[in-house]
């Protein structure tokens, strides 16, 4: 038989030291092509001693293997692989002088209750402060990219065609008694994506901000961004911005009290919203003396506007067409400002007091979009990257991951939470499908939601398929050569279909993500990065790249900070704690706040005279110089024992119980163990139900109150718990399951869907008081199980 010929083609060829040997163990463990490609190409490769590959193509009748290289700045790092057009990962060149390291450590000496300064392996001379010459304030990546990319799409989005309108019935128990509820549900039937052109979307800026500006806008006025995510958030953040306006931010989950505090604080003179948000600002707009014009995109509610009319005569009310028009036909100069000028006011959504808002200037907006967008280069496609936009813009993760993608010259598709998948549409695909992204921010929340819900539908598929998916994920954990890509092919494309099947990987940022789901999204879906930020950080200060692969790390810091851990000495974490250096996260850098905005007093009990942020989260520092977050300093709470336990940590690991939708963790100093107030997974507690005959059928609410589940629930969120290595004193005493659903509306979460404890706490404090009395629960051997009254609204 005729042995088939296989060609290479090599280009770019440099002289560089052991290529050789990472292109063929690279090849072999990604399991990218067949051994007999392996062999040729390791002979091939031995006979040169020293060289670097800008781009290798290996071809036969049967396949063709591409590596490009993938870095876009000076160092050359990373390969792209593809198998006949197809994605299949990244090969990764390693140095021979030992393992590379993150971080580096700065300076010879170690301070006292400190550890040394860290700065990322890719800058650790100096801070990266801007992507492109000349690229200096926010209005600069706009004009950068139009001119680079003018014709490429920049801006995709999908109008509403229609609303359905459905009616459910729903049992809840009010009283003791059983109510039947009807409730009218939504879906959207949403058109094909539309899509500006670089150079439309600066068209589109340019006319807002020409339209500002002839209002009578200027340098010395405030202005509001209250809606959803959407291009005219962007438009008008970036209008603002060629008027040096400075733009403060708004959650369009906000009710009138935290809307009238957000434009009160700051004077804001003009606001952007959507139609359907007129009546909040209608509410409130008696109360903002400063605010003389309100800008709206969408179809007007008319007896909103007619009560803003009838409420402040002074007020101008405009559609976003007839302000556009008035930029058509009135042009005006660019105001530039000055890169330390406040570009924004992002306010918060703690769950403590007022939101506070962070001042981010031009230099803090550009040096994280800088850092990130090096970060990215590491293992960049060389290709155009589709990036899915649908987390809140008014979070400053979604707002910097949108301008680095803009910064790029990437694809940038608008969706929404309600819209992204198939179930959530009428006579058209989701968001999803619709789109196909190659990459996707998500916070924990989402991340698992997706693995309960692939969960769920292989449990619907039978015992068969149970046993088969559970099989394959163990088999592609193991590693092994080849079978991660025969996995893929026969198991899991569905998985990846799902989300248009295009993926190359997903960042999970806002909390913290449990290893279980982060790992078995890894191998059922694609490669889950975790990063690290607060808006105080303008984003994104800490990133986990491809080459530092590994579970529980949101990696390392961005070239725009540095980063030190300071000794928390009542709680136990010490930057001399071995093996891994512990304390609270310290930050500083061109991307690090200055302070807050009217709150001298904040600024200055969280910034240091030499600029060093406290964060307040306790993170560790692991040998290879990525960063662990194990929790917030305000979350460490002492047990009756005297040993502390870390709150978040515990919720982001009983979060992954499959009957679990969220969870809030509460103890206090009377306790010896922790007890937790559970919303528990619908589908997922009605499945199992109705499996084991279990709660004899009732509805959800009933459930909720039924010992015999409860039991069940706190059983299977132990047995999470101690698979992911916890401590006795960690494990759950008692559980209290509530049928109410959490969100920003009801107060249980922020605008940033993160939990509102306080808020939680006050809300269940009876059955926390009832528990805390109770004997059941202060057992350490009792069942675990207690009364709590049905929760209803």
């Amino acid at each position: 038989m005729e042995r088939e010929r296989i060609k290479v083609k090599r280009t770019s060829i440099k002289a560089r030291p052991e290529l050789a040997e990472t292109v063929y163990t690279g090849l072999y463990q990604s399991g990218t092509a067949q051994f007999l490609l392996v062999s040729v190409l390791k002979s091939l490769l031995d006979s040169i001693s020293s060289f670097a590959i800008t781009s290798l193509i290996i071809s036969s009748k049967q396949f063709t293997v591409r590596f490009t290289q993938s870095y876009l700045m000076t160092r050359q790092s990373s390969y792209f692989v593809e198998l006949n057009g197809f994605p299949c990962g990244f090969l990764v060149k390693r140095r021979r002088m030992g393992p590379e390291l993150a971080s580096v450590e700065m300076g010879d000496s170690t301070p006292v209750g400190e550890t040394k300064i860290r700065r990322s392996y890719l800058s650790p001379d100096k801070f990266l402060t801007s992507p492109a010459p000349g690229v200096n304030i926010l209005p600069d990546v706009l004009n950068h990219s139009a001119e680079h990319f003018t014709n490429r799409n920049a801006i995709g989005w999908r109008d509403v065609i229609k609303i359905h309108k459905e009616i459910k019935t729903i049992t809840k128990i009010v009283g003791g008694k059983e109510v039947v509820e009807e409730k009218v549900w939504e879906f959207y039937e949403l058109s094909d994506y539309k899509y500006w052109t670089f150079k439309q979307f600066l068209e589109e800026v340019i006319f807002i901000s020409n339209g500002l500006a002839e209002l009578g806008l200027t340098k010395e006025h405030k202005f509001n961004l209250y809606s959803s995510t959407k291009p005219a958030w962007q438009v008008f953040a970036n209008a603002c911005g060629r008027q040096a306006i400075t733009f403060a931010t708004a959650y369009d989950s906000l009710g009138a009290e935290g809307l009238e505090h957000s434009i009160n604080e700051p004077d804001v003179v003009g606001l952007f919203t959507n139609s359907n948000l007129l009546n909040t600002v209608a509410s409130v707009i008696d109360k903002t003396p400063t605010l003389k014009y309100v800008i709206y995109d969408g179809e007007a509610d008319k007896p909103a506007l007619q009560k803003i009319e009838e409420s402040r005569s002074d007020v101008r009310v405009l559609s976003y067409d007839e302000l556009r028009q008035i930029g058509v036909e009135n042009p005006h100069p660019v105001v530039k400002a000055d890169p330390e000028d406040v570009v924004c006011i992002m306010y918060t959504s703690g769950s403590t007091g007022k939101p506070k808002g962070v001042l981010i200037t031009h230099n803090n907006l550009i040096s994280s979009i800088t850092g990130v967008q090096r970060m990215m280069a590491e293992f960049s496609s060389n290709g155009i990257d589709s990036v899915l936009a649908y987390l809140p813009l008014a979070h400053i993760l979604e707002f910097i991951v949108e301008l680095t993608a803009i910064s790029m010259g990437n694809l940038l598709g608008y969706g929404s939470v309600k819209t992204l998948t198939d179930a959530s549409v009428r006579n058209c695909q989701g968001d999803l499908g619709a789109f196909k992204p190659s990459i996707m921010v998500g916070v924990p929340a989402v991340w698992e939601l997706i693995r309960k819900g692939i969960l769920a539908k292989v449990h619907a598929g039978g015992k068969i398929k149970e046993r088969v998916f559970s099989g394959a994920l163990a088999l592609k954990k193991s590693g092994l050569p080849f079978i991660g890509n025969v996995m893929d092919a026969v198991v899991f494309k569905q998985v990846r279909e799902q989300t248009g099947g295009r993926l190359r990987f997903v960042l999970s940022g806002g909390a913290s993500l449990s290893k279980e789901t982060q790992e078995f999204l890894s191998n059922a879906l694609v490669m889950v990065l975790q990063g690290y930020g607060l808006t105080e950080s303008c984003g994104v200060c800490a990133f986990l790249p491809p080459k530092f692969m590994q579970y529980g790390s949101v990696g390392a810091p961005l070239p725009s900070v540095e980063v030190k851990l300071v000794d928390v000495p009542d709680a136990g974490y010490f930057s001399t704690n071995k093996p891994h250096p512990q304390g609270e996260v310290w930050i500083r850098g061109p991307s690090v706040t200055k302070g807050y905005f009217k709150r001298e007093d904040v600024t200055k009990e969280s910034i240091t005279d030499d600029g060093w942020f406290k964060t307040g989260d306790i993170a560790q520092w692991n040998p290879d110089g990525t960063i662990s977050i194990i929790d917030r300093k305000k979350n460490l709470v002492k047990l009756s024992g005297g040993e502390y336990i870390a709150l978040e940590k515990l919720e982001s690991i009983y979060r992954s119980s499959s009957l679990v939708n969220n969870v809030c963790v509460h103890a206090d100093s009377s306790a010896n163990r922790p007890m937790a107030i559970v919303l528990p997974h619908e589908k997922n507690l009605a499945v199992l139900c109705q499996e084991t005959g279990l709660g004899g059928g009732k509805e959800f609410s009933q459930l909720c109150v039924d010992e015999e589940v409860r039991a069940l629930i706190l059983k299977d969120m132990n047995t999470v718990g101690k698979k992911a290595g916890f401590k006795p004193l960690e494990m759950l005493q008692c559980v209290i399951l509530t049928d109410i659903e959490w969100t920003p509306a009801n107060g249980c979460l922020t605008a940033a869907q993160k939990l509102n404890r306080r808020a939680i706490l006050q809300r269940y404090d009876e059955e926390l008081k009832f528990t805390r009395k109770s004997d059941v629960c202060s057992s350490p051997t009792s069942g675990l199980i207690l009364p709590a009254k049905p929760q209803s609204e």
